[in-house]
């Protein structure tokens, strides 16, 4: 597209985003997956799960037995840069998934793996992490929040891409796999990690532009971002076109993107999730967020978005620059070293955990630094 059309087309795109939710819920009723809520008078079965969650949808449990212990594989997808912090986050995240599965058995449902590259040209990792090409959006329609162009890249991905599993894992680079995951995602129901600053009562008169009361109570957004969630695949398809347009409209609004500002994504993909009728089974134990939390235990995966800071005694000295630190924005413009220097004693296992873990795949991924 030359950019006569380009300048042409993303502003009406923009502009009609609302119309274009409204058309992506209409579409969403042919979906297979269960639309609504299961009544409180449900007849379904009153088993629990036995996997640690904060909450599930409302009605209850819906686990059916022999159904369930079938494998149902699902594929890991993960949207990022060609920068150097996005690059050597993935090296290391694509390692850990391939020891993880591997280590898993034969009954894993852990399937194919993807980084989606959204700069729109290869790079010279091709051949080391499985990628699919993604175009970005059009310089200056991300008005300068770069993360606009993850769910254009998911909307792409999904309509070109032979994915063979039926469901997906959005994941992110800097997420560390620890131990095998298995779909958390039941009968229509997506799983997701809750978040506490995501909250959609709080919000509730800037969302209702976006989930107008008619579609129900604004509890029915789930305070989730998009990663880390196992959805369904045809779910994932009919909501990835309004969480794009979603995302869009919330920047251009004033009020909305103050109000939610570097989540502002985050919040469009919970409302595109209750737009389809997706409810998520929300899971406190999917991650753990060092240094905050401070031990892996029976988590699935390290998220290492905050910066750990200590003091030579072990004492954490967040806000403040510690004299030992790891933090993944000191590695934006070059990668982090090999054998990085480990915590000192007493400093948390989940720390200890995350270090050992990045050391572990920079001494193993060939050309580590390249």
């Amino acid at each position: 597209m030359g950019c006569g059309g380009t300048t042409l087309f993303y502003p009406l795109l923009i502009t009609l985003s609302v119309a274009l939710i409204t058309y992506n819920i209409i579409i969403s009723s042919n979906t297979p997956l269960k639309q609504g809520f299961p009544s409180s008078s449900s007849s379904s079965s009153s088993s629990s799960f036995i996997d640690p969650v904060i909450e599930l949808p409302r009605g209850g449990s819906r686990i059916r037995g022999n159904s369930e212990r079938k494998r149902r594989l699902f594929h890991t997808a993960v949207t990022a840069s060609d920068s150097v912090y996005n690059t050597w986050q993935c090296r290391v995240m694509y390692y850990w998934f391939k020891k993880i599965r591997a280590s898993a058995g034969p009954g894993s449902e852990m399937g194919g793996f993807t980084r989606i590259l959204h700069n729109g040209k290869p790079d010279q990792y091709m051949d080391e992490i499985p990628t699919f090409v993604a175009q970005p959006l059009p310089p200056g329609t991300d008005q300068g929040y770069v993360v606009l162009n993850r769910p254009w890249a998911f909307v792409q991905w999904l309509q070109q891409a032979d994915i063979k599993e039926d469901y997906i894992l959005m994941s992110e680079p800097d997420h560390l796999i620890v131990k095998p995951i298995p779909n958390l995602a039941k009968d229509g129901y997506g799983a997701a990690f809750p978040f506490f600053y995501i909250e959609p009562k709080k919000y509730e008169k800037v969302l209702r532009k976006y989930y107008p009361e008619e579609r129900g109570p604004v509890t029915d957004i789930d305070p989730i971002g998009n990663s880390p969630v196992i959805v369904g695949k045809e779910a994932l398809k009919k909501i990835a076109p309004t969480w794009m347009n979603v995302s869009l409209a919330m920047k251009k609004d004033p009020e909305a993107d103050k109000a939610f500002g570097w989540v502002l994504e985050m919040y469009a993909y919970a409302v595109s999730s209750a737009l389809h009728g997706v409810s998520n089974i929300l899971h406190k134990d999917f991650m753990i967020q060092p240094p905050w939390d401070t031990e892996v235990g029976d988590k699935y995966i390290i998220h290492y978005t905050y910066g750990c800071d200590y003091d030579m005694k072990g004492k954490l000295t967040y806000g403040k620059v510690g004299e030992w630190r790891f933090d993944k924005r000191s590695y934006d413009s070059i990668p982090p070293p090999r054998n990085l220097t480990m915590p000192p004693p007493g400093v948390s296992q989940s720390v200890v955990t995350l270090v050992k873990m990045v050391n572990e795949a920079t001494a193993n991924i060939p050309n580590w630094g390249v």
